[in-house]
């Protein structure tokens, strides 16, 4: 049975990360920021189904969940639970491992993914959220936060021009980070 093993808060305010007793993906990470993207997964579905759920972002053992602001977490958290006691966890959909496309084979992009699993990646999923290369263009980086920091004040500002700034010193002083 999933049970929720903690609660953390967030930068975010308006987002909380469920630490489970369970895994539920190996590899992936997945976002929904919206009811209709996660029809085809009946976990996120569920959690949507819950007043107030406005996002959903999921990998290995939590879940961050992010509210509307005038949904108060007293209304999503005992409801969460209760959905988490009776969810079969093996009808979430299999993980994909696609085979790597042109982009994922270019060095510059290897060497940033690199540098972000290694420095940045474990503290935004700290924070209940993530991180994906959307792609290189030259050098300009294209990513999309996930989970908790999609949403987040201080991911638009100050942890995107910190993560540029990894990129700089460690990798090359002309890369610019935008979000999407």
């Amino acid at each position: 049975m999933l049970m929720v093993e903690d609660v953390d808060l967030t930068p975010n305010p308006q987002a909380l990360k469920f630490i489970l007793n369970k895994k539920l993906l190996n590899f992936e990470t997945r976002q929904y920021p919206d009811k209709n993207s996660a029809k085809n997964d009946p976990f996120a579905s569920g959690i949507f189904s819950l007043n107030g759920v406005v996002s959903v972002f999921y990998m290995d053992k939590f879940v961050t969940i992010e509210k509307s602001p005038d949904t108060n977490w007293g209304q999503i958290q005992r409801p969460f639970i209760d959905f988490l006691k009776s969810f079969d966890p093996s009808v979430i959909p299999e993980e994909t491992i696609t085979a790597p496309t042109v982009d994922e084979e270019n060095e510059l992009l290897k060497k940033i993914n690199a540098l972000l699993d290694q420095k940045v990646r474990p503290a935004l999923a700290g924070d209940g959220g993530g991180l994906q290369v959307l792609g290189v263009d030259g050098y300009t980086v294209k990513i999309r936060y996930q989970g908790a920091c999609g949403s987040c004040p201080s991911s638009i500002s100050g942890t995107l021009m910190a993560i540029e700034g990894l990129l700089r010193r460690d990798i090359n002083p002309s890369i610019e980070v935008v979000a999407a």
